[in-house]
């Protein structure tokens, strides 16, 4: 054999060391490369099972010639299961996640948030994203994935309130454990959601982001802006359709020491990417223009697009108006930290800043616009209502140790809210007496810095205000806005691709929990 394999093979024969007459064995060449045994199999296969659920990778890519080949150089020996097999993994995994997630929600003591939001794929399906949000004994916050449902029947209130309930009992979780659900303002969802609070007294939260998104859009109607703002539209879109022009800025980038940076063609659905489309068209200002004025890259009849003067003053006192709302949106977009107590100063901050005057007239149009606008969508949330029921975020901004002196509230409105019936549900067997006095130590004592974390303070002195610490789990881990189910289809979107359309709906849903609840 030895012969043989010196002869027929021989690079696979190692050198024996001279003065060496030691015949090598079998076993040394059949096993060089080394046995997949059953075991690192199993292991291989389990690797190949998680990139394919955590990257949203379709198992068609396993038909490759170069996964395969990548595959083989690994191991050799190791026999690629079929797309059959991964499937029925998948769906096993699947199993597997789903009874993490009851386990762990069951396991949750404090009450429980939800997002939701609608959503329709490249195969013009339907589908209804669900999140849920608490915190953990440690004040910690936790989110899971419920659902990206497929939706066959029509997105009546009524349907939608049993669609959020059938996944509720998917994972085990009771509606009693719900504190309330974030949603954006469409009527349907509106609808549903006061269903569900007609049924589990859950709190119906709207999504402050969709409602920025709301103010800002009719603020900017204002004839001139909107002018201003469809010039700046077709510029970027002549750069993006231009090689030619889009080759020459670079150029010009260069030689007047701007930024290397594309132009941002804003969308309709997102009010802040026309603020980024008129930061970025200020920044390439001069390189813009020079481009349009050189006769190589621009025909004389398209120099037309270049904006007026009036029309740059008047995107850069825009900007600096958009600005705050800007920092708004994004911060009330974060699911790692608290963000519904900070709606009421954060409301009261953006209608002061619109009091700020502009010389530019459309502009200061645009100030008085968002002020009105503001005042009607936010009328709730940065006061006590007539009958002296403060709403969810007020009591939220109370328990949240850096706002509990509630400046934004006028005297009187502060009274009603420190000394307002907040033992509830949760604490009716407690002492009426003792969670007065608890209620009146915890607004007696300062507020900590705006940039420290209110969770950590709770964390601290949840023994000393146990009552007050039960409500501030169940409001405190309330999102402000219904972004995390937004997300979901960012994820959903990556598995329904354009060689995935046809994907069953149901793997979808799998699929998009698997990925977002990975260990």
């Amino acid at each position: 054999m030895h012969e043989h394999l010196k002869r027929k093979h021989p690079g696979l024969v190692s050198k024996v060391p001279d003065g060496s007459s030691k015949q090598r064995r079998v076993d040394d060449f059949v096993l060089r490369r080394g046995i997949c045994t059953p075991e690192m199999a199993r292991i291989l296969t389990n690797s190949v099972l998680n990139m394919l659920v955590y990257d949203m990778r379709p198992i068609s890519m396993m038909d490759g010639e170069g996964f395969k080949e990548m595959i083989h150089t690994f191991n050799p020996d190791y026999v690629l299961p079929s797309r059959t097999h991964f499937t029925k993994l998948m769906e096993e995994k699947y199993e597997t996640i789903l009874n993490h997630v009851k386990d762990t929600l069951k396991s949750a003591s404090g009450k429980i948030a939800l997002t939701a939001d609608a959503w329709t794929s490249l195969a013009t399906k339907a589908y209804l994203g669900i999140t849920c949000h608490y915190l953990s004994d440690d004040w910690v916050f936790k989110k899971y994935c419920l659902t990206t449902m497929p939706l066959e029947e029509r997105h009546t209130g009524a349907n939608i309130a049993g669609w959020i309930e059938e996944a509720l009992e998917k994972v085990g979780l009771p509606p009693s454990k719900i504190v309330g659900i974030v949603h954006d303002n469409a009527c349907n969802i509106v609808l549903a959601a006061n269903i569900l609070h007609d049924r589990h007294g859950w709190l119906s939260v709207r999504c402050a982001g969709h409602t920025l998104q709301l103010l800002v859009n009719h603020a900017l109607k204002q004839t001139q802006i909107s002018n201003a703002l469809g010039a700046a539209r077709a510029l970027v879109e002549h750069f993006k359709k231009s090689e030619l022009a889009s080759t020459k800025l670079k150029l010009k980038q260069k030689q007047m020491g701007t930024p290397d940076h594309h132009l941002i063609q804003d969308v309709s659905t997102r009010w802040n990417s026309t603020y980024y489309m008129i930061i970025r068209l200020l920044e390439q200002r001069w390189p813009v223009t020079a481009t349009l004025s050189d006769p190589t890259a621009t025909q004389q009849g398209r120099r037309y697009l270049d904006l007026k003067p009036d029309q740059w003053t008047l995107l850069e006192h825009l900007a600096k108006a958009l600005e705050p709302f800007e920092c708004a949106t994004v911060f009330l977009s974060g699911e790692s930290y608290v963000t519904i107590s900070t709606l009421p100063p954060l409301y009261r901050g953006l209608l002061k800043s619109t009091s700020i005057a502009y010389d530019v007239a459309p502009v200061q149009a645009f100030q008085t616009a968002a002020s009105l606008e503001m005042t009607e969508y936010c009328s709730d949330v940065v006061s006590v209502t007539d009958d002296d029921d403060p709403s969810k975020h007020i009591i939220a901004a109370a328990l949240d140790p850096r706002f509990r002196k509630l400046k934004f509230l006028t005297p009187q409105e502060k009274f009603s809210v420190q000394n307002g019936d907040e033992s509830e549900t949760d604490q009716q067997a407690l002492h009426e007496q003792l969670v007065s006095n608890e209620v009146l130590m915890y607004f007696a004592e300062p507020p900590i810095l705006k940039k420290q974390c209110p969770l950590s303070w709770w964390k601290l002195n949840e023994t000393k205000y146990p009552t007050l610490a039960i409500l501030a789990k169940s409001f405190l881990c309330i999102p402000a806005t219904s972004t995390p189910s937004e997300r979901l289809f960012s994820v959903a979107g990556n598995i329904v691709s354009k060689k995935r359309a046809s994907l069953d709906p149901d793997h979808v849903d799998m699929l998009t929990f698997m990925h977002c609840n990975k260990p």
